[in-house]
């Protein structure tokens, strides 16, 4: 089988076209998304809660570094059975129905409008406008497998897997720039289709609320079976210099801790 050519001109007039259109769609998306988020009220007590699970699981992870005295007296404010905060702390459920809310309605078109809507009115102009052409070729053999991913639109039975069709090179650059997009853009911006996806199989996009009592029930089960050793035993032994007089105060104060 003879090797093909491509066209140098298909690197200017198809290949960097459909890079430069689905990342500035992206761009767009972003902003527009950004002005048609509604504002979403948070709770006092949620970020409470948020706070103190946050905070013990620091002091699981990282309670070796404090003396046994104070992870002893963290660890009882939180899990003492009489007056702990896990133990008192007693929140309900709260459990809304998409369906019926309008706000999360409300955000769930918002989301369809500036995300699905243009991934499909633009990969269908391209699939117009550039039909038929091979953009690129991966540096490496593929199975025949591959053929209907990367050739969409070019349905020739003898062509080499490693070919990708315009199409398909368009439906690479929306996954596949998002790097770029939160080199530009920062971490949680609205061009990520990835991220989107994710929310939306997740529920994350919805906003479902986490049970708060199944959350202190954990954490409390994770911080009662954890066990205190301090990583700073015999820490001034370890020093360079054994014969600073400083030491003799690091004792003194590891003394006091114990």
């Amino acid at each position: 089988m003879a090797e093909l050519l491509l066209d140098s001109d298909i690197r200017i007039w198809v290949f960097l076209p459909i890079v430069l259109i689905t990342f500035l769609v992206g761009i767009i998306r972003h902003y527009v998304a950004t002005l048609m988020t509604s504002e979403k009220t948070v709770e006092i007590q949620q970020i409470k809660d948020s706070q103190a699970l946050i905070r013990s699981r620091m002091l699981r992870e990282n309670g070796k570094f404090l003396p046994r005295a104070s992870f002893e007296m963290r660890k009882h404010y939180f899990n003492n059975k009489d007056d702990g905060y896990f133990a008192t702390q007693k929140r309900e459920p709260v459990v809304k129905n998409p369906m019926t809310d309008p706000t999360m309605m409300a955000d769930m078109m918002k989301g369809n409008v500036t995300n699905v809507i243009p991934m499909i009115v633009i990969g269908g102009w391209i699939n117009w406008a550039f039909s038929g052409f091979l953009t690129t070729k991966v540096p490496f053999p593929l199975t025949l497998r591959f053929k209907p991913m990367l050739q969409r639109g070019v349905e020739l039975s003898a062509l080499d897997a490693s070919w990708v069709s315009s199409a398909s090179w368009y439906f690479l650059n929306v996954f596949g720039l998002r790097s770029m997009y939160n080199l530009i853009l920062g971490q949680d911006n609205a061009a990520d289709q990835t991220r989107m996806m994710q929310d939306q199989m997740t529920g994350a996009a919805m906003g479902m609320p986490p049970d708060p009592s199944k959350a202190f029930k954990a954490e409390w089960e994770a911080l009662e079976i954890s066990s205190h050793k301090w990583a700073l035993e015999q820490i001034e032994d370890e020093l360079v210099n054994k014969n600073d007089p400083l030491l003799e105060n690091v004792r003194a104060q590891r003394n006091r801790n114990l």
